[in-house]
């Protein structure tokens, strides 16, 4: 890595046989999208590909650790789903865009903190709740929505699609075995510490990030607010300050240039089945860098995004808007969160040492 701050940009890490992962997750995600457009039902399109985001729970060695590791995610995943259409259903007053929005931030807030805490106590990895924040607020905002048992259903399927393409390579690869499972080891008392800890800023990132953009959307013009939320804890993931402030400039440079990707595909209009095509592609290109260049990673997690999640209400230049300012505002409020709980660590780990040196003195 350069010495240039943001050398990183274009330095790849060492790939990890990581094209079975995004092969995996991209067919994953692919085949319930294209049976949807067989049977004319992509109006459960959002709850499929949140569905599929089981896949990226897969980066597990040995089959049986694989298919406990995805089986817990995608349970979770379930409930995450149900939560948000039951919240859309009766507890979102979508006929207030005000009031909906803020309720949609509070409880996406309530879910941001419970799920670190259970992906934490889970071990999945990886860690946090981003991927459940987007689900359940995505799904909250939704005014419209099928039948609950149809979106369960569809939900359900593109899990069970990616739990059993999880552990394919035994019959696919040439002399792949089963191998053995290997429980988790016990959680430390000072682990657990530390999931907590990480839940409360995952509560404060989230919930800052999403009423800033809430307070600010009559000004700026803006509609997604939960799209702050989303970007304002992916800071959190990281073993040093250093590396997570890098993750939130990564995520503001990867988004400013995948809009252009993203308004490219705005421009050429391809119709709905080419789209769905590229939301397979843009998910095998995903995790073939999420784990080896965060920056790389978000030119292609931009577009994905945003055609996932507009597919059946037409794409739009508001949408490059949009993704641009509440993304620049989640990342730096996620920033800002991780700077402010260094500090408090070190002041914190100060007063330890000063009581401890006046213990023994």
């Amino acid at each position: 890595m350069g010495n240039n701050k943001f050398g990183s940009l274009l330095t790849l890490a060492p790939a990890n046989n990581d094209q079975w992962i995004a092969l995996r997750t991209a067919v994953g995600i692919f085949v319930p999208l294209f049976g949807l457009l067989a049977i004319d039902r992509l109006d459960l399109m959002v709850f499929v590909i949140f569905g599929a985001f089981t896949g990226v729970y897969g980066r597990v060695p040995c089959y049986p650790n694989r298919l406990a590791a995805q089986a817990k995610a995608g349970g979770l995943f379930l409930v995450v789903i149900l939560a948000g259409a039951l919240a859309s259903h009766y507890l979102v007053n979508h006929d207030d865009p005000a009031a909906s929005a803020w309720m949609v931030v509070g409880l996406t807030t309530v879910v941001s903190g419970i799920c670190s805490v259970v992906t934490g106590y889970l071990q999945l990895r990886p860690g946090g709740s981003l991927f459940h924040i987007f689900a359940f607020a995505a799904i909250a905002s939704m005014p419209h929505q099928p039948p609950p048992a149809e979106s369960m259903a569809a939900a359900a399927a593109a899990v069970l699609l990616s739990i059993v393409l999880g552990f394919s390579g035994i019959v696919f690869v040439k002399g792949a075995s089963w191998g053995s499972y290997t429980a988790p080891a016990p959680l430390s008392k000072p682990v657990r510490l530390a999931i907590w800890i990480e839940a409360l800023m995952y509560l404060l990132a989230a919930g800052l990030a999403g009423s800033i953009a809430n307070l600010l959307a009559p000004t700026l013009s803006t509609g997604h607010s939960y799209w702050a939320m989303v970007a304002a804890v992916v800071p959190l993931v990281g073993h040093t300050t250093r590396h997570r402030v890098r993750r939130g400039v990564h995520r503001i440079l990867g988004t400013l240039t995948g809009l252009v990707l993203m308004a490219a595909v705005i421009a050429f209009a391809p119709p709905v089945w080419v789209l769905l095509a590229m939301i397979g592609l843009l998910q095998f290109a995903v995790e073939m860098f999420i784990a080896r260049n965060y920056f790389l990673a978000q030119v292609f997690v931009t577009p994905l995004a945003l055609v996932g999640v507009s597919i059946g209400t037409g794409l739009d230049t508001v949408l490059l808007y949009d993704r641009m300012l509440e993304t620049i505002i989640g990342a730096l409020v996620g920033m800002l969160v991780v700077l402010l709980g260094s500090a408090c660590g070190a002041w914190f780990r100060r007063r330890l040492l000063t009581a401890g040196n006046r213990a023994s003195g």
